[in-house]
């Protein structure tokens, strides 16, 4: 389905302003619906003249239309898009031409009943640019209740704010996901910013917290409550959303001030209850703030265990055994690093860059010396991975880039220009791509993975097959360039 910018683009001649006069007002315009009890319509006309004259063009196309959740709808499907003649919404031409808030009844003949039309134009910058329709099944013979009256009469009241260019507002988080509704409990204040009238549902909220006194005619500060969300309202006339805790009771209140021609009129106040909803957050707050302590605690063990081999290495006089040490080190380290950058991260998952970077270079420190310059680069990004796939991939990287150091590049047979090794990481469809390729001197003829014997490669081959259920393959640069490519495959929903 097209958007309200698509479509107003493409068949009408509003400008910028003016459609987002006409988005604002449908972000908003959910809470309209449920106090008028009624689906609501956006017509725009369309422009197909040469002067563009929108109160002259017979012609509408329908941008907007939203059901309410107080109520049942009256439309099965959608009008979206749809192009109505004049003759098809008498009214909404009309209420396009006068400029004036025109009510009546039509029919309309995909649902083949007589519909209750309340046509409302709707003005930006002194210009009618559009009709808000207010349309639902007539009442014969039913008398509403005080809440339905009063809810009516609040969307009246928006009605004629919206004809005077002050609806909607110019600053507005109406869409917020968590922004009260009309359901969770009304409140609506008279110009003295004092009760009229307390729905059901707002009453409870309030005994929530401990507020159990007759609300008419007293001021939120008259409960005992924070009033500075209505006072600001009221001060500035713009929506002000708020958070009031009371005890273990955190109520959202958004004051939505009413504008009349000598300015705030009063005001309507939604209440919902977030207890919960912040419970839970806590929560996670906590839990992910005991994970990374968890993580930090972890990266601190390993380095102590790896200061200890270092330690011990010192001590040995067996050169095989210092090698042996120095390559657990290493492996040590790696998984610190994993651990060092997921203990600043909030949740499980880690941009692995971040990662791979400070590997390279522990690694480039390594094994670099005065006869033997290595440059590492790294291309590419790997986005975000779970820390049960970072950690394998960091251990098996280590391995892959020091056994590239100590196998590529001999003293005796070093590139003219350098020795380079280039980390490249790649998304491809379903696939995690990773490569380590060097300019060294290549592999020896029938070398693969699969049969290698030494206690690196073992670990990569174990790692990438069992824990990250890729594939590893080994071959020499397709541009016939020296040195060897090392690829990994990793399935795109490994760790999830």
């Amino acid at each position: 389905m097209a958007s309200l910018a698509e479509i107003v683009r493409r068949r009408t001649s509003l400008s910028l302003a003016e459609v987002v006069h006409l988005q604002r007002l449908v972000a908003s315009w959910n809470l309209l619906a449920d106090f008028c009890f009624s689906d609501l319509l956006l017509y725009v006309p369309l422009s197909d003249g040469p002067e563009g004259d929108a109160a002259l063009d017979p012609e509408f196309v329908v941008v907007g239309h939203v059901r309410p959740s107080t109520t049942q709808t009256l439309y099965r499907h959608d009008f979206i898009g749809e192009q109505l003649e004049e003759s098809e919404r008498p009214l909404v031409a009309r209420a396009m031409r006068l400029g004036e808030i025109i009510e009546g009844e039509i029919t309309v003949s995909s649902i083949r009943e007589r519909v209750r039309a309340l046509c409302i134009p709707v003005r930006c910058n002194g210009k009618t640019i559009a009709v808000l329709s207010r349309e639902s099944t007539p009442s014969v013979g039913r008398s509403p209740g005080e809440l339905e009256r009063t809810y009516v009469d609040i969307f009246n009241r928006f009605a004629r704010m919206i004809v005077q260019g002050d609806f909607p507002f110019a600053a507005d988080d109406s869409d917020s996901k968590e922004s009260p509704r009309v359901g969770d409990g009304v409140v609506v204040l008279d110009r003295s910013a004092a009760v009229e009238y307390a729905s059901p549902n707002a009453i409870s909220a309030l005994h929530r917290m401990g507020v159990h006194a007759n609300l008419d005619g007293l001021r939120l500060s008259d409960l005992g409550l924070d009033d500075e969300p209505v006072r600001d309202a009221f001060g500035m006339g713009k929506p002000v959303t708020e958070e009031v805790e009371r005890g273990d009771v955190i109520l959202l209140v958004r004051t939505i001030p009413m504008l009349d021609s000598s300015g705030v009129s009063g005001a309507v106040v939604l209440f919902r209850d977030v207890t919960e909803v912040r419970q839970r957050d806590r929560l996670l707050l906590s839990k992910d703030a005991t994970i990374r302590e968890i993580h930090h605690r972890v990266k601190n063990n390993l380095q102590t265990i790896s200061s200890l081999l270092q330690l011990q290495a010192r001590r040995t006089d067996s050169d095989q055994a210092k090698v042996a040490i120095a390559e657990s080190v290493r492996r040590i380290r790696s998984i610190a690093l994993v651990h060092e950058t997921l203990s600043r991260e909030a949740g499980e998952a880690v941009a692995f860059t971040e990662i791979l970077r400070p590997l390279v270079q522990m690694v480039a420190e390594a094994v670099s010396s005065p006869e033997r310059r290595i440059s590492f680069e790294v291309r590419g990004e790997a986005g975000t991975l779970p820390a049960e796939v970072a950690t394998p991939m960091a251990v098996v990287l280590t391995e892959l880039l020091q056994n590239t150091a100590d196998h590529a590049f001999p003293l005796d047979a070093l590139p003219p220009d350098g020795c380079h090794v280039v980390v490249e990481l790649a998304h491809e469809p379903g696939e995690f791509v990773i490569r380590v390729i060097d300019d060294g001197v290549g592999v020896p003829e029938g070398f693969t993975v699969a049969t290698a014997t030494g206690l690196g490669l073992s670990i990569v081959r174990a790692l990438v097959t069992s824990d990250l259920r890729g594939t590893i393959d080994l071959f020499d640069p397709p541009d016939g360039a020296r040195g060897t490519v090392v690829e990994l495959r990793i399935p795109a929903d490994v760790g999830t």
